[in-house]
């Protein structure tokens, strides 16, 4: 698939599946806890800064935002799970949200699941991880936040992050950093581009 990432644009905000977008657009779908980065990442493939919305406070978002790219892609961003400072009745919210859009949603082609390289996958994570499994959803698993943690320390991380997913060998471990040159952004874009918009259609 031909597509041009400089073509992105904010489409809609849905709180309900009937406010999705009512078309066959294949979707890659983002997911993670909260504050891990999935609108950064967005922000970085795309080589914008603030097409997607940064949350300014933590776990309160309850949306799910679509993303046009190029009339040919949406990516999605699902709400972060896992926050500890909110109600209950807000967690149990985001839970029918994100299971009712990944269980149901027919254009879902890929799901990006974000983990914070720092830490240790949390148990959300690993029933996230577990659930995509038992699904037999296409996925893949991007660390995130690279530029906080010492290089020394990159392959250790990663390896507790696999051994703590359980992921098989044949998953691989994309890693990607907040901050990177306009080089770097190059070559991270054609990567993901390969990686992620093969047999789409």
């Amino acid at each position: 698939m031909k597509l041009n990432l400089n073509n992105a644009r904010f489409e809609i905000t849905a709180v309900k599946p009937d406010q999705y977008p009512k078309n066959d657009i294949p979707e890659i779908t983002f997911v993670g806890r909260s504050n891990v980065g999935k609108s950064s990442l967005i922000n970085a493939m795309l080589n914008r800064k603030n097409l997607a919305k940064v949350a300014a406070t933590p776990g309160r978002t309850r949306v799910i935002n679509f993303y046009n790219i190029d009339d040919k892609i949406y990516f999605v961003d699902l709400p972060g799970y896992g926050f500890a400072k909110v109600s209950k009745s807000m967690k149990s919210g985001w839970k029918d949200l994100i299971e009712t859009y990944l269980t149901e949603r027919e254009q879902l082609r890929k799901v990006v699941m974000l983990v914070d390289i720092r830490h240790s996958p949390t148990s959300d994570d690993v029933l996230m991880h577990e659930w995509l499994k038992t699904m037999k959803r296409s996925y893949v698993v991007v660390a995130t936040k690279l530029d906080k943690i010492p290089r020394s320390k990159i392959k250790e991380r990663l390896s507790d992050i696999r051994n703590t997913l359980k992921l098989r060998d044949d998953v691989k471990i994309i890693s990607f950093p907040r901050k990177q040159s306009r080089e770097e952004m190059n070559c991270g874009r054609k990567f993901w581009r390969n990686h992620l918009f093969h047999k789409m259609h």
